[in-house]
């Protein structure tokens, strides 16, 4: 199919209904400008029934586009129905994410400040401090830095990482349990053979999730599987599968993970396509018959450029599917702008309903970070270490409110954990409480009732 239209705008978001004449077989959206053809999505189209394809692009060029839908499959049709591109503009995206993050990461709160008879205080001020920490480990968890001698674990290293981030009421995130890419397996394991490297790996994921079962919110289980089958190649095409069914019980509590890189950010690969995510995601649950487990999804989020219509139909494409989503790995290549495409990263996450949470790679090295890092090495902020300063100021409620006469202050806050503090000119004291702004409350308004005893 093909179809044309004129001066193009930045953002465009792509949609389709999709149907091939036999079989089931990944159909892409390409849109050719002048300067060559680019990927806006892809979908696992079947015959007989419609599949919806979302996928967005970004353009920095004017004039006519050809729009088409193609498959790998030559022989078979494509259908489409129901196509739809919707242009943007900048400021037009931007007011979308604020709405969205009004809507779906706050709640509104009222307080009402009284005295120790319950009389009204006009004019007292209220303080707000939320906290919200998150931290994932580079290498210090991997199989090749707890294991580097056969039978020999070593969690000296993650252990005291672990201390650390527990003192300072730091969450950890697991990362990874097995990693599918074979460069980084430990050094003895790539010649076993396969029973011997059945019992290594066995050992390996009881020994390390044992070690961490009560001190992790998250476990990376499975890393990078869409890329890459070490252990499928080698001890068959359901081993992923197998491991989150077998430990669900030893991890307990902890969410597990399907960690993958691309699916978000590059609009090329095909390998880490959301819907070829979605596949994965279908297989595990119907391996053995157990649909019931939750998986999270992991988007690690290694970025060149900030393609946002592409990143926001990826997001929509997974959260079909009702599990947990975060950004695991967010960073974004050395650039002129790499500052810019960090915040517009950032906030296309936040501002997504479905994504619960986001991580930066960002770990400061002596040498070099990986793709970016926040401070220079003497810890002073970088481009992208303003921007995440600003964000998290603009995103986290704190400051001074007025009571009206009513003794009353609403405001909106976003979802976590709050103290106030209620003082009055009248009064010599003043008083702190503790509460709590769900996501389950955030159409609903929390009331908190402060009482300041008289001096």
């Amino acid at each position: 199919m093909r179809a044309e239209f004129y001066d193009l705008i930045k953002t465009i978001l792509v949609s389709a209904w999709i149907q091939v004449s036999e079989g089931k077989e990944l159909v892409s959206a390409k849109v050719k400008t002048r300067k060559g053809y680019r990927t806006a999505g892809t979908v696992f189209a079947e015959s007989g029934c419609w599949s919806m394809l979302k996928g967005g692009l970004t353009v920095d060029s004017s004039g006519p586009a050809e729009l088409y839908f193609e498959s790998n499959n030559t022989r078979v049709e494509i259908w489409a129905d129901n196509v739809s591109l919707q242009p943007f503009t900048k400021e037009q995206w931007r007011s979308h994410q604020d709405q969205s993050i009004e809507k779906a990461r706050k709640g509104k709160v009222k307080i009402q400040a009284v005295d120790s008879q319950g009389k009204i205080l006009a004019g007292a001020k209220n303080w707000f401090t939320p906290r919200f920490t998150v931290t994932v480990f580079e290498n210090e968890m991997k199989w090749y830095s707890t294991e580097n001698t056969r039978g020999k674990d070593d969690y000296s290293v993650s252990d005291a990482m672990v201390k650390f981030a527990k003192q300072h009421d730091i969450a950890v995130r697991g990362h990874n349990i097995f990693w599918d890419d074979g460069r980084y397996q430990p050094w003895w394991v790539k010649s076993l053979p396969t029973d011997q490297l059945r019992r290594a790996a066995e050992h390996r994921a009881n020994s390390v999730i044992t070690k961490y079962a009560r001190q992790l919110i998250h476990w990376d289980v499975v890393n990078e599987n869409l890329h890459w089958s070490f252990f499928e190649d080698k001890l068959g095409k359901n081993f992923s599968a197998a491991v989150l069914k077998t430990h669900t019980d030893l991890i307990g509590r902890l969410t597990l993970f399907l960690n993958e890189y691309n699916t978000i950010e590059e609009n090329e690969d095909a390998k880490a396509a959301p819907s070829v995510y979605l596949q994965k995601l279908r297989e595990i649950h119907s391996y053995q018959g157990n649909p019931a487990q939750v998986i999270g999804i992991g988007l690690e989020g290694h970025f060149r450029i900030a393609n946002i219509p592409y990143m926001r139909a990826g997001i929509d494409t997974l959260a079909a599917a009702g599990f947990p989503i975060w950004l695991t790995e967010v960073d974004v290549d050395q650039s002129p702008n790499q500052a810019q495409y960090l915040e517009e990263i950032l906030r296309e996450a936040h501002s997504h309903p479905a994504v619960q949470g986001i991580v930066l790679w960002t770990g400061w090295h002596p040498d070099k970070c990986y793709k970016k890092c926040l401070t220079d090495n003497n810890f002073r902020n970088l481009p992208t270490g303003d921007v995440v300063d600003k964000l998290i100021q603009e995103w986290k409620m704190h400051g001074v409110g007025i009571t009206d006469s009513n003794g009353i202050f609403e405001t909106s806050l976003f979802h976590g954990d709050y103290n106030v503090t209620i003082s009055h000119p009248m009064t010599n004291s003043s008083s702190a409480q503790s509460f709590k702004v769900a996501a389950a409350e955030s159409s609903q308004e929390t009331t908190l009732h402060v009482q300041i005893s008289n001096i």
